[in-house]
């Protein structure tokens, strides 16, 4: 993992990505802080309950691959931000997408946001690049 975008990241990041991305959604759960809050295609999941069902439910949905493309993290807030390709059987494929990470004090998913990548950085522009 050392020349992988994730490199730099911290723990849970990486672990979240690689794990949801292999398909142990399960253990991917382990990442997430009791109370975490995800948004994802404008919808938002309250708690691992909700979390673990959206997860089961979009893997269910779609086949699908991620390929991690750049990260950023620090700076605004706090948040680490994983840019992904998604490529797979769901409406508008190939897709970028920001995966955006705040971690709680126990270094667990607070909360993930997933949006449109904004090539033009938008509110994020001024996160550094995770160095490997």
């Amino acid at each position: 993992m050392a020349n992988s975008p994730l490199a730099g990241c911290p723990d849970a990041v990486r672990a979240y990505m690689r794990l949801t991305t292999g398909g142990d959604r399960a253990a991917a759960m382990v990442c997430f802080a009791e109370a975490a809050h995800v948004t994802d295609d404008g919808r938002d999941y309250q708690g691992t309950g909700e979390i673990r069902r959206w997860l089961d439910r979009v893997a269910g949905e779609y086949t699908y691959t991620v390929t991690p493309l750049s990260a950023r993290a620090g700076g605004v807030a706090g948040w680490t931000v994983v840019t992904c390709r998604l490529e797979g059987t769901f409406p508008g494929s190939p897709v970028d997408l920001d995966y955006r990470f705040d971690l709680d004090d126990a270094e667990r998913i607070a909360r993930l946001e997933i949006v449109a990548h904004d090539p033009h950085g938008g509110r994020l522009s001024r996160v550094p690049l995770v160095s490997p």
